[in-house]
């Protein structure tokens, strides 16, 4: 199992919590993220609401396929051989996080677990056939009570077959619908979750973005970790990448792509249209960016730029309206929002507007975790929102191919 640098991969920091919690004595609890890419676990003292460790690891589901719609065929094909693998997943970061924490003879008692809706599904084992086809309406959106890995577990409501409950607990943890602010909330990940607050409305929606921005997917890609480039820079037409733990890179992660393809336009070895001229451009000792990876990067910002806009357009919503943009997720927390802005994958305007919330939706699922009358927020969230769909969306169909290019 490829084990992750909780600190590099995933915003899964420790420490005393601030919100509001109702005190278990003696308990324990854990919050889970079941990303598509990666899955985060948080510790805590349920008797005084402090995070005392935490932990992120590659999902293994990866190896059945790195998308939802692959695991959806999986499944239907094969039957959920994919439950025991996520149940085991969370079971080895469980047992990881006490022993970080010094704990061997307590046990977890409660935990809230989220994920996207199809993550939902393969965890508790049921049929995804309803995520697989138009009209795409799931059969179950949960808001249950359950039992995983020995734990008592609360799995949060979905709000529509591909906006789960990652997002709701991203949205929770903003806490952007308490604002009179309109507001944008993205989860850049393989299933590139959005939602726009504005005049009491919650426009949500989702894009497949691909895994490009969590360093998979491309050629020399990479989770953040000791050897991934994370950092690229320009100057005097050369690049130069930063390593994080420093050494020879082995790879490279989703901050350093972004960056990397900027600086690549911003020393005119590609253009607006994506071409470069050589098939390959070395970027440290072995690591390579090539037209394949420059070609992923243009989908999955496409993909996103693209779904952002289609909800302005769809809420009658002028850009410079919105006042904060929230970034969830651990690309979100890492990425370089001149860069960002660069390729166009945020509007430019927003670049000093972005606030990074790491790992939003495992942080949501703690709140909920230490305060019950969170499980009731979250519910009222869910009920605000309105989804708003891509698939053969003009608006969407439209603003994609004019994303595909770079600024």
């Amino acid at each position: 199992m490829f084990l992750a640098d909780a600190s590099q991969d995933i915003a899964v920091e420790t420490g005393q919590t601030r919100e509001s919690i109702q005190t278990q004595t003696g308990e324990l609890g854990a919050a889970v993220d079941i990303g598509t890419t990666t899955v985060a676990v948080r510790l805590y003292d349920l008797s005084n609401g402090a995070c005392i460790a935490a932990k992120g690891m590659m999902n293994p589901q990866t190896a059945v396929s790195a998308d939802v719609i692959g695991r959806i065929e999986h499944a239907m094909r094969n039957g959920n051989d994919q439950q025991s693998m996520i149940e085991n997943c969370i079971g080895e970061l469980c047992g990881i996080v006490m022993k970080e924490a010094g704990i061997f003879e307590r046990k977890i008692n409660r935990s809230v677990i989220c994920g996207n809706t199809t993550m939902m599904y393969l965890l508790t084992g049921r049929d995804p056939a309803s995520l697989s086809h138009a009209p795409f309406k799931a059969d179950h959106l949960f808001d249950e009570e359950t039992y995983v890995c020995g734990m008592s577990a609360y799995l949060p409501p979905c709000a529509h077959a591909y906006v789960g409950a990652d997002l709701l607990c991203s949205i929770l943890h903003s806490g952007m619908v308490k604002s009179d602010e309109t507001s944008l909330l993205c989860d850049i990940g393989t299933n590139g979750e959005i939602a726009l607050y504005r005049n009491g409305v919650l426009y949500v929606t989702s894009t497949a973005a691909g895994p490009v921005f969590e360093g998979v997917g491309i050629s020399c890609g990479m989770p953040g970790m000791p050897g991934a480039i994370d950092r690229v820079i320009a100057a005097n037409g050369q690049l130069y990448p930063h390593v994080i733990g420093g050494g020879k890179a082995k790879g490279i992660c989703g901050s350093g792509i972004l960056d990397a393809v900027y600086c690549l336009l911003l020393t005119e070895r590609i253009d607006g249209t994506g071409a470069m001229e050589d098939e390959t451009f070395t970027i440290d000792a072995d690591v390579n960016i090539t037209r394949a990876d420059i070609r992923a990067v243009q989908l999955g910002k496409a993909a996103i730029a693209a779904g952002i806009g289609t909800l302005l357009e769809t809420a009658g919503c002028p850009a410079d309206e919105i006042k904060t943009v929230y970034l969830a997720g651990g690309f979100g927390n890492h990425m370089d929002p001149v860069s960002a802005a660069g390729i166009g994958l945020i509007r430019r305007e927003w670049k000093d507007r972005i606030v990074s919330l790491g790992n939003a939706a495992v942080m949501g699922a703690g709140m909920m975790l230490l305060d019950q009358d969170q499980i009731d927020e979250m519910r009222r969230i869910s009920a605000m929102c309105s989804h708003i769909d891509l698939g053969g969306n003009p608006v969407f169909n439209r603003l994609f191919i004019e994303y595909m290019t770079f600024e």
